[in-house]
């Protein structure tokens, strides 16, 4: 079967298996290797990617449910050589350790901040609680999506020391 969707601002269209999903979709067909492949059964969370604006684990949707709407990934984070708030926080507050499960809070925490843009520790908590980190404890993602929240209108750069000094 064919789909078409908007992925990363850009219209893709590929012919694929009906029960193929959405996850090795972009993996494989589109090569967009951010978006990290975990349990396969929507429990970890390191697939989260957006679908018009939501996050959704994208091992259990079909690439073909995704057809018509618009999918964004971690690499659809980046706006040229300028990172996202909530990347540079994550730099910033050692937000990622292995970063294995990072993709998937960068997708999460940004769509939160999109919706809530002061959002409160519990409600950055209750956020991220279908993600399984294993190496930070979940304190400097917290720490991390605060300080993305703080400096929403952050302009960051490719040099990691121009955030440090502000």
């Amino acid at each position: 079967m064919q789909v078409t969707m908007t992925v990363n601002g850009e219209s893709v269209t590929r012919d694929i298996e009906p029960r193929l999903l959405l996850v090795h979709f972009l993996r494989d067909t589109l090569a967009l290797t951010g978006t990290h492949w975990g349990c396969d059964t929507s429990n970890c969370g390191t697939c989260v990617v957006q679908i018009d604006g939501e996050p959704v684990k994208s091992c259990t949707i079909l690439a073909a449910m995704a057809g018509g709407h618009d999918v964004r990934t971690v690499e659809g984070l980046e706006h040229g050589t300028t990172l996202d708030p909530i990347q540079q926080g994550f730099m910033e507050c050692h937000g990622l350790q292995c970063g294995f499960c990072t993709p998937g809070m960068l997708m999460t925490t940004r769509a939160l901040l999109d919706t809530n843009p002061d959002p409160s520790e519990d409600e950055i908590r209750e956020a991220i609680s279908g993600q399984i980190c294993r190496c930070t404890g979940y304190t400097t993602i917290v720490r991390s999506v605060q300080w993305a929240a703080r400096h929403s209108g952050y302009e960051a750069t490719d040099d990691v020391t121009a955030g440090a000094a502000q």
